[in-house]
C-alpha cells in the first residue's frame, strides 16, 4: 500500500514575556484565542479538500502558548520522525507578542523549518507606516515570511502551497483587500486544545471591522471600517460542532456585537437551538455604551445565553473621549446602560483607559471613586493609553518624531511607553498602580457583591470571586488580569533572547522564593474574597440592599451626580443632552399635532 506523504501545518499563538523575560504561560489560561481557532478552521478545510492531492495527508496542530510550553526542538524532532514537509505559522501576533514570536521563529528556522508570521502588528505597521518597519525587515532578513492581512478566500492555501513547493515569499500583503466572511470556513479547535482553557471555553468571531474612528484603535486600520459578517447558518455550524465535543461556553470576539447588523438573527438562532433542541450556550460578548437603546438587544442577548459583557466605557470625562475621537460614548447614558445590564442579571466588565493628556493623579483617582459610587459596574479593567502600531495615535507620534519605547514587549496596555504631558514617569506609573488598588478594595468588592445579592437568584459570591482574581493577578503576578490564568509555569531555558540564562540552582532558588511570596498573597486575598462572598450570600436582608448607583435615573437629579458635576466636560455633556432631548420632544409634539390635524 502506497504510504501518504505528510504536510505538517503547525499553528502557534505566541504569548509575550513578563518583566523578567520569561514567557507568560499557565497550566490553564482564561481567554481562548480566536485567531488560532480561525486559522485551524481554515487549515482543516484545506485538509478536507486535499489541496495537495490524495497522496498528501495534511496534519494540523495548534499550540496556544498561554497554556502550552512551545519547544521548537521537539516540534522539529516530531516532524523529522514522521517525515514529510512542514510550515510553522506564528498566528495572531500582537505588538507585545512580536519579540517572543521572532524568538520562536529564530529557533525554528535554525532547525530547518519554514516559518510565517502574521497578526495585528505586521498588518498594522504595514498599513499605517511608510515602507517596512525595522523590526519587520529584521524578521524577514532572518528568513521569516510576513503575512499581513486576513487568511480567508484561499490565502492560507497560497502560503501552504508555497511552503510545500519550497517557494515561500518574504512578504504576503493583503491589507488592502479584505475577504468576505459569509460561508467561509468557521473557527474551530479540537477538544484536546480547548481542554487547556479554564472552563473549556472556545472563541469565534461573527463579524470584523468597525465604523467608528477611535484614534487609539488598530482594528479600524487592520480589519477596516466596513463591517463584514458571518451568517446565522455559520453560527449554528460552530455551535453544533463544539456541542459534539462537549463545548458550550464561548467568547464572541466581535469588537462590538451591538453594531453587528445581524445580531438579532444570531440571537434568534441560538434561542431556537436552546428552546427546540436543548442546545444551550454560555456567551461572553463585547458591546458599546449605546447597546441598551437597541430594542430587545439586552433581552435577547440574555435569552440566547449571554452572561457576561465587556463594555468599552473607556473614560468618564467627555473631553478625554472627544480627544480620542470616541464620540459615540455618551456619559449621560452610562448609568442607564449599566443598570439595564445589571437588572438583566448579566455581569458587566468595562475597560477604562488611563493616560489621556488631560489626566492628572488627582483626576484619575477621583474618577475611580465616582465610578465606584455612581455606576453599577462589576469589573473595571484599567488600560494604559498606548500608541499601538497600526493606530492613528502611533502614526501621529511617529510622524512627529515623539519618543516611544523601542521595546515592543511593553506594548501590552499595562506599561508606559511614552512620556505623559502632565505627570512624571514615576508619578504616572504609581498612579496606575494606585488606581487598581483604589477600585479593588475589600469594601468595594463587598459593595459589588451586595448589588448582585439584591437580585433574586444571583450568587453574590461570584463577583467577589472574580474581583479577587483580578486583585491577585495584579498584586501577586504583576501582570494585567486579562493575561491571567491558573498556576503560572516558568522555564529556565525559555528566557528572552539576549537575556542571561540563570544557573540551575540560582533559577530554582529564586523561583521557590517567588512562589512562596505569591502563595501567601494568593492565600490572604482568596480567603478575604471568600469571606466577603459568604458574608453577603448568607445575609438574610441582602435583597433589601440598594445604593446610589442602583437608583432610577431621574433627569432632574443628574446635576447632583459627580459624574457630571466634577468630570472634565461633564456639565457640557449634560447640557447638550438636555438640549437634544428638548429638540426631540418638540419634533415629537409637532408630529403628534400634524397627525391630529390630519385625523380631523
Amino acid at each position: 500500500m502506497h504510504k501518504k506523504q505528510i504536510f505538517h501545518l503547525i499553528l502557534i499563538k505566541p504569548t509575550h514575556y513578563d518583566d523578567d523575560g520569561y514567557p507568560i504561560t499557565w497550566l490553564r489560561s482564561h481567554i481562548p484565542s480566536n485567531t488560532l481557532a480561525a486559522l485551524y478552521g481554515l487549515g482543516d478545510d484545506c485538509r478536507r479538500r486535499e489541496i495537495f492531492g490524495p497522496d498528501v495527508e495534511i496534519v494540523v496542530k495548534p499550540y496556544d502558548e498561554t497554556n502550552t510550553r512551545v519547544r521548537a526542538d521537539r516540534i522539529a524532532a516530531a516532524i523529522r520522525r514522521q517525515g514529510g514537509k512542514a510550515l510553522v505559522c506564528l498566528v495572531g501576533v500582537q505588538t507585545n507578542q512580536f519579540p517572543r514570536a521572532v524568538d520562536l521563529g529564530r529557533q525554528l528556522i535554525k532547525l530547518g523549518l519554514p516559518v510565517a508570521l502574521g497578526g495585528f502588528h505586521a498588518a498594522g505597521t504595514l498599513s499605517m507606516l511608510p515602507g517596512v518597519s525595522p523590526e519587520i525587515q529584521e524578521a524577514m532578513d532572518m528568513g521569516i515570511s510576513i503575512f499581513a492581512g486576513e487568511a480567508e478566500e484561499g490565502r492560507l492555501e497560497i502560503v501552504m502551497r508555497d511552503a510545500f513547493n519550497g517557494t515561500l515569499k518574504r512578504l504576503y500583503r493583503y491589507t488592502e483587500d479584505l475577504p468576505g466572511l459569509e460561508g467561509a470556513p468557521t473557527p474551530s479547535l479540537p477538544a484536546k486544545a480547548l481542554a487547556r482553557n479554564e472552563g473549556r471555553k472556545s472563541s469565534f468571531d461573527l463579524g470584523r471591522g468597525c465604523p467608528f474612528q477611535c484614534s487609539f484603535c488598530t482594528i479600524i486600520n487592520v480589519q477596516g471600517r466596513k463591517s463584514r459578517f458571518r451568517t446565522a447558518d455559520d453560527l449554528e455550524l460552530i455551535v453544533r460542532e463544539n456541542h459534539r465535543q462537549g463545548i458550550d461556553s464561548f467568547f464572541i470576539t466581535d469588537d462590538n456585537m451591538a453594531r453587528n447588523k445581524l445580531w438579532e438573527q444570531f440571537f434568534d438562532r441560538l434561542i431556537e437551538l436552546k428552546e427546540n433542541e436543548g442546545i444551550a450556550v454560555n456567551l461572553i460578548i463585547q458591546v458599546d455604551t449605546q447597546c441598551h437603546r437597541i430594542p430587545n438587544f439586552i433581552h435577547k442577548a440574555r435569552w440566547a445565553g449571554v452572561y457576561r459583557v465587556f463594555i468599552g466605557l473607556e473614560n468618564i470625562n467627555p473631553d478625554n473621549l472627544l480627544a480620542a475621537k470616541k464620540r459615540q460614548n455618551k456619559i449621560t447614558e452610562y448609568r442607564k446602560m449599566l443598570q439595564a445590564w445589571h437588572e438583566s442579571g448579566a455581569s458587566t466588565w468595562a475597560g477604562y483607559i488611563y493616560g489621556f493628556p488631560g489626566d492628572t493623579r488627582e483626576s484619575v483617582l477621583r474618577d475611580i471613586e465616582i465610578i465606584k459610587k455612581e455606576l453599577p459596574l462589576d469589573i473595571l479593567e484599567l488600560f494604559v493609553l498606548t500608541p499601538l502600531p497600526g493606530s492613528e495615535d502611533h502614526q501621529t507620534l511617529f510622524k512627529q518624531g515623539v519618543w516611544m519605547d523601542a521595546d515592543l514587549n511593553k506594548y501590552d496596555l499595562h506599561h508606559r511607553v511614552v512620556h505623559h504631558a502632565k505627570m512624571s514617569d514615576k508619578e504616572f506609573e504609581q498612579t496606575y498602580r494606585d488606581a487598581w488598588k483604589a477600585y479593588y478594595t475589600p469594601e468595594h468588592i463587598e459593595t459589588v457583591a451586595r448589588r448582585h445579592g439584591a437580585i433574586p437568584g444571583r450568587n453574590p459570591a461570584e463577583p467577589a470571586q472574580f474581583m479577587t482574581m483580578f486583585k491577585i493577578m495584579f498584586e501577586a503576578e504583576g501582570i494585567h488580569p486579562l493575561e491571567g490564568g491558573i498556576l503560572r509555569l516558568k522555564y529556565r531555558r525559555d528566557r528572552r533572547y539576549g537575556m542571561k540564562t540563570d544557573p540551575v540552582g540560582v533559577f530554582h532558588y529564586r523561583l521557590a522564593r517567588e512562589s512562596w511570596w505569591k502563595l501567601k498573597i494568593y492565600a490572604r486575598l482568596a480567603w478575604q474574597g471568600w469571606r466577603i462572598g459568604q458574608k453577603v450570600k448568607h445575609d438574610p436582608r441582602r435583597h433589601e440592599y440598594t445604593d446610589l448607583s442602583l437608583q432610577p435615573v431621574i433627569e432632574e437629579d443628574l446635576d447632583k451626580l459627580a459624574l457630571f458635576a466634577e468630570t472634565a466636560g461633564g456639565e457640557a455633556a449634560l447640557s447638550k443632552k438636555r438640549g437634544e432631548d428638548l429638540m426631540r420632544a418638540k419634533v415629537a409634539a409637532r408630529q403628534n399635532l400634524q397627525r391630529l390635524e390630519a385625523a380631523e
